[in-house]
């Protein structure tokens, strides 16, 4: 029997046997636009020129209902493109994931349409537990750009709208102590995209304990993702009027055993009657090139490094980064972000501009104007295409957004 006919047949009799449910349903569209330049020395200017504009939409419906302690939750997103760089863009799949969730219903060089279940799951809640099954979204640890001890699907660093996470498909449990400290496990299922079978060196195993001692609070992970031990430490207390946190994460593959180490900072302040927030993070990536060589032959050199970048575990090919923001609201309506992503040893950085603006109660405009800085050869720069005089590099960007609730 499918999967997905298992977890409806849960759904049927959890909710069967409870109370009359509450329904929700709600939503949201968003219309997004993308414009891309490209410098004469980039492979993609001979693919697109030396401009390019991705346009795409996309709704989500959510649909949740609670009966008694049971819970269920599901959203369908219909999303439809026409970019000019879809020819060497990722479209979503569910080739790892247990359930096949997601279906192209028409593509072409320049434009596709797709829709999917992004959250598909049915839980029991009580005073002391959690159990959830299906497809929902996990995010662990303390990292704010960059997240090692998030192992399911982490945020890139350089993403600008992060309202949703992409959900897996997983059993997650929680139990809350006495004493406010909570154990949380997840199973992460996954197939090999070679066979289609699910296997244990594809599939993620995770047991987190979360403690408090005083004003300060404390993580501790034990994993096995793709085969690999993974275990991590994690803390945070506030100093001042600032919070800080730090997560050291060590992984062990068949190869070598790597150490991924991330710490930050944040602050709120007021100044010229604007209120701000800062954040400033230094992250030390163990699978990192020592080097500081990223074409793809030095890269695949790196295999530990290479599959984690291929999966999307890992958005840093160097060692030693930094991300800093200040978040300043020029009203109540509107936030101006400047934002810095810098690898210290190339040195190259990604400089961002994200701006919001609430334009009514259910409708919000997200900006970003986005400058990549760095000599040819470098992270953000452009490294060498493995081609005499092409790098994979990029020009400004813009990003605008339009989003609608219901």
């Amino acid at each position: 029997m499918r999967p997905e006919f298992i977890l409806l047949g849960l759904l049927a009799a959890g909710l069967a046997g409870a109370d009359e449910p509450e329904v929700e349903l709600g939503g949201h569209t968003k219309l997004r636009v993308v414009g891309q330049a490209y410098p004469d020395d980039s492979v993609f200017y001979e693919l697109v020129g030396n401009r390019a504009t991705d346009l795409s939409g996309s709704l989500r419906l959510k649909l949740g209902a609670t009966a008694g302690g049971w819970r269920f939750d599901s959203a369908y997103q219909l999303v439809g493109l026409r970019a000019d760089t879809l020819a060497f863009t990722a479209l979503p799949d569910d080739e790892r994931r247990l359930f096949q969730l997601t279906d192209v219903i028409d593509s072409s060089d320049d434009s596709a349409l797709l829709h999917r279940l992004d959250r598909l799951s049915i839980g029991y809640t009580n005073e002391k537990a959690v159990i959830r099954f299906g497809r929902q979204a996990l995010s662990w640890g303390n990292g704010l750009a960059y997240a090692p001890m998030d192992l399911v699907n982490p945020f890139d660093p350089a993403a600008i709208d992060t309202e949703y996470k992409v959900g897996d498909d997983m059993l997650y449990l929680q139990y809350l102590q006495e004493n406010g400290d909570d154990w949380q496990a997840a199973y992460v299922v996954r197939r090999d995209p070679a066979t289609g079978n699910v296997e244990s060196d594809e599939s993620t195993v995770a047991l987190k304990y979360h403690a408090f001692a005083g004003e300060n609070e404390f993580d501790a992970l034990l994993a096995t993702s793709y085969g690999d031990m993974v275990l991590g430490l994690g803390a945070r207390r506030a100093i001042g009027g600032a919070m800080w946190s730090a997560d050291l994460v060590l992984t062990k593959t068949e190869r070598d055993t790597y150490v991924q180490l991330v710490t930050n900072l944040l602050y709120s302040w007021v100044l010229a009657g604007k209120n701000m927030s800062g954040g400033f993070e230094y992250y030390f990536n163990g699978f990192g090139q020592h080097d500081g060589r990223y074409d793809l032959p030095s890269i695949a050199a790196n295999p530990d490094l290479a599959e984690r970048l291929a999966r999307g575990e890992l958005f840093a090919p160097g060692r030693h980064y930094i991300a800093a923001n200040v978040l300043v609201e020029m009203s109540p309506l509107w936030t101006v972000t400047p934002t810095l992503l810098l690898n210290v040893e190339d040195p190259s950085a990604l400089l961002q501009l994200i701006t919001s603006y609430s334009l009514g109660d259910n409708l919000t405009f997200l900006a970003s104007f986005n400058l990549p800085v760095g000599p040819s050869g470098s992270e953000f720069g452009g490294i060498d295409a493995g081609l005499p005089g092409r790098y994979l590099s990029r020009g400004p960007g813009l990003f605008a957004q339009l989003a609608w609730y219901f």
